[in-house]
């Protein structure tokens, strides 16, 4: 664990300060945006299509104008808000006007609050000023999967019954389709995810891609991922963390589940705006710095992170 975080650490220089947003550049760091700061070279031009930031029903270590900030310092190209439980597309509006420059975009995740499969609240999140929703989440935490794995007695989301999508999913699927958003597969289990995407590519829908598959409580295999890019789908990798003591063993997990499935088919972000963690950015340029120690060339780490998740967002 100690050579792994010196390993990040001496590519990347002092990311432990990351925890507090006013202190970025202390310590002899260089300054955010800098030629001379690592977290910047890493991320000139990446997009973080999972982050999470306050407003919401939990601590966060930034605001989503902050997250915002601090992306665009480092030169990153865009970030994908999310909120398990509330649209962010208004949000992404009124970060846009604060914040020009960086490609900000959010969508809605269908857990209760939502209504759960409720193809009305996606289409209302088109209709919201700016057109910056993009990703329809299924359900996250609300997800009957969710709640089974973690052995919780409460209301859930269910978006299959008896080996069969349920109609309202896809209802769902097909307004996705309609207004060419993102199918993300959110909490769901491997199967139900690989059903959503073979629904999603009989009705034409152009954007998706599985949540987080390798962490739980989806834990897709290497064989669901290799299927789900065969129906069209993008498979995301978030790194969290660096600095927990699962790390190391995840990363390996990680660079050869990559390996196999094809950079090309793999989306990395940081899943990152918990408090107690690394701010987004930070976190995600430490996991990059991860992945290209493991010998993943710059061709495959810019795929990765600036030309795939470009394509799942349509900016190319």
């Amino acid at each position: 664990m100690r050579k792994f975080l010196l390993m990040v650490f001496a590519t990347l220089g002092v990311l432990a300060i990351g925890s507090d947003p006013t202190r970025a550049g202390q310590r002899g760091a260089a300054q955010p945006g800098s030629a001379g700061d690592p977290a910047t070279r890493a991320l000139n031009g990446a997009i973080d299509i999972h982050v999470h930031s306050s407003p919401d029903d939990r601590e966060r270590s930034v605001d989503a104008i902050e997250a915002a900030v601090m992306a665009r310092a480092h030169g990153m190209r865009g970030i994908v808000l999310k909120n398990h439980y509330d649209s962010t597309v208004g949000l992404v509006y009124m970060v846009r006007k604060q914040v020009p420059g960086l490609e900000v975009f959010g969508g809605i995740d269908l857990n209760l609050p939502a209504g759960g499969m409720n193809p009305f609240a996606v289409e209302h999140m088109t209709q919201v000023l700016g057109g910056y929703g993009r990703l329809v989440w299924m359900s996250t935490f609300d997800a009957e999967n969710q709640v089974r794995v973690s052995k919780e007695n409460r209301p859930f989301v269910s978006v299959s019954k008896n080996g069969e999508l349920l109609q309202a999913t896809k209802d769902v699927i097909a307004v996705i389709a309609k207004h060419q958003l993102v199918l993300a597969t959110g909490h769901v289990s491997a199967d139900e995810g690989l059903m959503l995407l073979r629904e999603g590519r009989r009705l034409g829908v152009q954007h998706m891609v599985v949540t987080h598959a390798m962490n739980p409580p989806i834990l897709m295999s290497v064989s669901q991922m290799q299927e789900a890019t065969k129906l069209g789908a993008f498979i995301e990798f978030v790194g969290g963390t660096m600095l927990s003591a699962d790390a190391p063993a995840r990363v390996d997990r990680f660079t050869d589940a990559i390996r196999k499935v094809g950079p090309e088919f793999c989306i990395l972000s940081s899943d990152l705006g918990q408090k107690g963690n690394p701010l987004p950015a930070d976190g995600f340029a430490a996991f990059i710095a991860a992945l290209r120690a493991k010998g993943f060339s710059d061709q495959d780490v810019d795929r990765m992170s600036k030309q795939n998740p470009a394509r799942l967002l349509g900016l190319q």
